[in-house]
């Protein structure tokens, strides 16, 4: 390759892509102005407005920048998630409140494995349902779907999971503040039941504070911890599928022709992303006004990866997926609020 073709591949990348990002990216802004209007869940909106521009998903000039987004800016996009946690977070917690919720986030992960394959699915998609159920909704699913074995059929699965996650998050928003009031639970205990429970980190927020500012605070740090787990969960998941990803990666380099095989990370670039802002953030090298730019970008990129992920899928495609998913993702979030409300209620009885 000339110094001239390294020059310019960079901009033939960039115009490549272009079309397909501005496309996602007009849907994201539409999806972010109704939902700054009217209220509701921003990335839900980002997928059905996605959604109704299916037709354009195999344009080919779209396509390049809709595959990008739904890639690179997704994993972007859970990296700069790094830059709202602190160590000092954590710590703040206690043991036994950051037990309680390990063992939730555990366990509901186990659930949805195992009672993944009683209904039929594969391990696969039983990890990312009780992922995206135990750490943070729509965003720890993409996180753990792009570290899985990927094809069509996953991405209609992984499509059906944010919406569902989303919709379930959205009612415990509603619905959980009226079971911490009617069990008259002190600000920490309600914190730790909301931010140990909801999927979402902004239905989580928003269901805290509709008690009362202790409460919300709570939550709102209980919350974030459960976030800092996906680093681990992520390692953890890319380790159990790495040899299936690559086995598939290999299928599709013959079946193309292809003889060069791309060995994938143990730990992926946006992983690292992630680690290193929490490290820099708990040092305290990252300003306030720096942090709060970086939550903002991390969403934009969530929302402009979620609207391309929708451009690229169909109602009909949701619909493949059937009632096992969905049934699934319920189970695991009634076990989830009853395990932690059970062991608020065992630590009150001073059983640890």
């Amino acid at each position: 390759m000339s110094a001239v073709d390294n020059v310019f591949q960079p901009m033939k990348f960039a115009m490549n892509v272009l079309p397909g990002t501005m496309l996602a990216g007009v849907v994201a802004m539409a999806a972010t102005l109704v939902s700054t209007l009217h209220g509701g869940p921003q990335l839900l909106y980002a997928l059905f407005f996605g959604v109704a521009f299916h037709y354009l998903s195999a344009d080919p000039k779209a396509k390049p920048g809709i595959e990008f987004c739904s890639r690179n800016v997704l994993r972007l996009g859970v990296g700069l998630l790094g830059a709202r946690i602190t160590a000092t977070q954590i710590a703040g917690l206690g043991w036994s409140t950051a037990a309680i919720v390990i063992v939730a986030v555990a366990s509901t992960m186990l659930l949805g494995y195992f009672l993944g394959k009683r209904l039929g699915l594969n391990p696969a998609r039983g990890v990312l349902s009780g992922g995206s159920v135990a750490i943070c909704g729509a965003s720890a699913a993409l996180a753990i779907s792009s570290v899985l074995p990927h094809n069509k059929e996953s991405e209609r699965f992984t499509l059906t999971v944010v919406v569902t996650v989303t919709v379930l998050s959205t009612v415990a928003m509603v619905f959980y503040p009226l079971i911490a009031v009617a069990l008259k639970l002190p600000p920490e205990l309600a914190g730790l039941f909301l931010g140990g429970t909801i999927h979402d980190v902004a239905q989580v927020v928003g269901a805290g504070y509709t008690i009362d500012h202790p409460t919300g605070d709570y939550a709102t740090i209980v919350k974030l911890f459960r976030v800092a787990m996906l680093a681990v969960v992520v390692v953890v998941v890319s380790t159990m599928f790495k040899t299936e990803r690559e086995q598939l990666e290999h299928d599709r380099s013959a079946a193309g022709g292809l003889t060069a095989i791309k060995k994938q990370p143990l730990v992926p670039w946006f992983l690292w992303v992630f680690v290193f802002l929490v490290g820099i953030n708990s040092l305290g090298f990252v300003p306030t006004e720096v942090g709060k730019g970086m939550n903002d970008l991390s969403r934009l990129c969530l929302v402009v990866a979620i609207s391309a992920l929708g451009i690229k899928t169909s109602f009909q495609e949701l619909a493949k997926s059937g009632w096992k998913p969905f049934t699934l993702l319920v189970v695991e979030t009634v076990w989830m609020a009853a395990f932690v409300l059970l062991a608020i209620y065992a630590r009150e009885q001073g059983h640890f």
